[in-house]
């Protein structure tokens, strides 16, 4: 186990051999830290009981709990790999007519908000080191407003999200079909826009408090890839115009000038640069 402090949110990677967790009504009376937890499950199943429910959680589900309920957790005889998160219920209020006995326990990851909240900790967990101190309170904001679209969402109730909280959810989900879709020539803020359900216009709305516009991201993402490839001792043998079209540039003199723009050399010799030893 290895926990992260992000601000107020806490992430934590963890492996653990078969085990039963208990919350009871005792302890709760006990004492009450007040968290939600959120686990993303990465190996190993397990059965969650509360009330007169019961949830068998798999690889790739998303387990939510509440501190102020009682349950129980019984693992199989395998181990149990997850990273978990969990987060003052006082940063995600829900409102007097929502409970968390509303939500799901059990959350498979099909796809929208789930995806986004297992990639955005795995993703954490993957470049801790590379944070600085000031890094922490911002990812743990990210973290609740994932975890409070999540929630609203599973309870198909999208106003109990905080219209901020919305937008900036959204733009995270445009990132991460950006992501998925660099290898395609034709995605554009047009394709983006229509992909998502919004005008174009209301698109380049959503990234004026980005680092870069719409258009401009994309290249940068393309950029960062093809240029990873160009270090890559494994792709030395594919040409370079190879790699520009694997990244969605149709014209390798377009990835030139972008690249030359970008980093100050032209590719080939960027290439030649990685391959020498280091002095």
């Amino acid at each position: 186990m290895r926990v992260l402090e992000l601000g107020t949110v806490s992430v934590w990677p963890q492996t653990f051999q078969q085990l039963i967790i208990q919350r009871t009504p005792k302890l709760i009376r006990r004492s009450d830290p007040e968290l939600y937890h959120v686990s993303f499950i990465l190996k190993g199943t397990g059965i969650t009981t509360w009330d007169d429910h019961e949830s068998v959680y798999q690889p790739t589900d998303l387990y939510f709990n509440d501190s102020s309920l009682p349950w129980e957790i019984r693992t199989d005889a395998h181990p149990v790999s997850t990273v978990s998160l969990e987060l003052p219920k006082s940063i995600i209020p829900l409102p007097r007519r929502m409970t968390s006995q509303m939500l799901p326990r059990r959350m498979p990851t099909q796809g929208g908000i789930s995806v986004l909240l297992s990639q955005f900790l795995l993703q954490v967990v993957k470049d801790a080191d590379t944070y600085e101190p000031s890094d922490g309170a911002r990812l743990g904001r990210v973290a609740a407003e994932l975890v409070a679209a999540l929630f609203a969402h599973a309870v198909e109730d999208e106003s109990l999200v905080p219209p901020d909280t919305r937008k900036r959810t959204l733009v995270l989900r445009i990132k991460h079909y950006i992501q998925s879709h660099l290898h395609d020539p034709h995605l554009t803020p047009t394709a983006v826009a229509a992909a998502h359900h919004v005008s174009v216009s209301y698109l380049h709305r959503l990234f004026e408090g980005e680092e870069a516009t719409v258009a401009a991201w994309i290249r940068l993402r393309r950029l960062e890839a093809a240029r990873r490839e160009l270090t890559d001792p494994a792709l030395r043998a594919l040409p370079i115009h190879g790699i520009a079209a694997r990244w969605g540039f149709l014209r390798a003199a377009d990835f030139s000038r972008a690249f030359r723009n970008a980093y100050g050399l032209a590719p080939n010799d960027y290439r030649r640069g990685q391959e020498r030893p280091a002095s």
